[in-house]
């Protein structure tokens, strides 16, 4: 198992004065070599301007919110965080690794609830790099890894919850999108954890029935909303009746009997549960006819 360790790495501005120092004094030794026609000072000439030219190799610059890998034939070093212009062994290779915050969506996936309803679902995850050594040598590729792991993730959650809730306390995944996302962030940080991502957010972006069975899902939620608005109709309506009667038997305006009281409470609940205008029939006679 990599860890993710800090190298340290000196300034590049010391490092580039001394190598262009070197490279002035190679390049006069070299041009005195050939005015005296001395072969060893050509001869050190010659490889001090080769030695400081691989040397120049090790300048690098490290922008902020990005890493940089450094490995020495094959063997993991360490990574460099510093932002700035640094100076590392030039025989190292360097891979750099953004360690700011990124994110996608899924492709919108076709799978099927808890309840064995085709439904589409796709997410958006934000996450970020937080151990370069584990994101470079533990996966091929991260990011690949990334898109990967978080549509699998997306496909699990999907089939462990229905679509909507048809018990009290279930958790779906249209009625809990706060729960449905701490489940989801949760499944695909599980994933993740051996590539080195801390996943910030993830949330679903996209949800619907399939289009095979949208129509008849529409139907459904439909008739669960009028049936829900009339219960509330029929409550108050019984509510508005009980009280009519109370206030009419409280003030003595009229004493109905049972048979009278029934039509009464009747015609009022015609009158409040309809669905259409009602169209009001007067009464020129008595009570009784």
């Amino acid at each position: 198992m990599f860890r993710e360790k800090k190298v340290q790495a000196s300034s590049g501005w010391l490092a580039l004065l001394l190598l262009v120092v070197v490279l002035v004094l190679s390049i006069g030794g070299f041009v005195m070599a050939i005015r005296h026609q001395s072969v060893p000072l050509l001869l050190t000439s010659l490889l001090a301007l080769a030695v400081d030219g691989v040397c120049f190799a090790g300048l690098q610059i490290v922008n902020p919110n990005e890493a940089q890998v450094v490995q020495l034939f094959g063997t993991y070093v360490g990574t460099l965080r510093d932002p700035g212009f640094r100076y590392v062994n030039p025989l190292t290779n360097r891979r750099r690794v953004s360690l700011r915050v990124r994110n996608f969506e899924s492709a919108k996936l076709k799978v099927n609830d808890r309840d064995g309803n085709p439904i589409e679902i796709a997410a958006v995850v934000v996450w970020k790099v937080v151990d370069t050594a584990e994101a470079v040598f533990h996966v091929d590729n991260y990011e690949n890894f990334v898109h990967v792991q978080s549509e699998a993730a997306v496909r699990n959650l999907a089939t462990l919850h229905p679509y909507d809730a048809h018990e009290e306390g279930q958790v779906s995944l249209r009625g809990n999108t706060g729960e449905v996302a701490e489940l989801l962030k949760k499944e695909i940080q599980d994933r993740l954890s051996q590539a080195g991502v801390e996943v910030i957010e993830a949330r679903i972006s996209h949800l619907a029935y399939a289009a095979e069975i949208a129509q008849a899902m529409l139907l459904r939620q439909q008739a669960g909303a009028v049936i829900a608005a009339r219960s509330r109709i029929v409550q108050g309506a019984v509510s508005m009746v009980e009280m009519a009667l109370e206030e009419l038997a409280r003030k003595q305006i009229v004493e109905l009997d049972p048979e009278r009281k029934a039509a009464m409470v009747s015609n009022l609940l015609v009158v409040l549960c309809s669905d259409r205008h009602t169209q009001p029939v007067v009464n020129t006679g008595t009570l009784y006819q």
